[in-house]
């Protein structure tokens, strides 16, 4: 079966995102999120810590610290920060969202997600679909 041309892009994307997601100082999981709009990337991001605080991600029980912002988050932030918009973007990502950066996917203006791996929680991906955001899983990208 031979891939279609959006989903070989999709693939080289979500790739960029796991290379991207290698940048994490995060020991326990590594995300990146690569946001594409109008056939550019407008934004990524990775699971760390907000600026301006260590680059450590877990406590000594290593449990992930309450103020570690999750890829997508970071990657939107970025756009918020800049002159871009995420109106009718695609965000790519290497774990699904939870719920709490779902809400953020949607009142960005995000309009559709692709994601490798799944979150142990699927309210994100639930409310996401209920919003109208058209949401893909992706299961191989080499």
């Amino acid at each position: 079966m031979t891939d279609t041309k959006q989903n070989k892009y999709d693939k080289a994307y979500l790739r960029l995102a796991k290379e991207w997601g290698k940048l994490s100082y995060c020991k326990r999981k590594q995300v990146g999120a690569i946001i594409v709009r109008d056939k550019m990337i407008i934004s990524d991001g990775y699971n760390g810590s907000p600026s301006g605080f260590e680059n450590c991600c877990e406590d000594e029980n290593n449990l992930t610290h309450w103020y570690v912002l999750h890829a997508e988050a970071n990657a939107i932030l970025k756009v918020a920060r800049s002159t871009q918009s995420c109106e009718g973007a695609t965000l790519y990502i290497t774990l699904s969202p939870c719920k709490e950066c779902s809400k953020l996917i949607h009142q960005s203006g995000i309009k559709r997600v692709v994601y490798l791996d799944g979150y142990k929680d699927d309210s994100g991906l639930d409310f996401l679909r209920k919003a109208g955001v058209k949401v893909e899983h992706i299961q191989e990208i080499d």
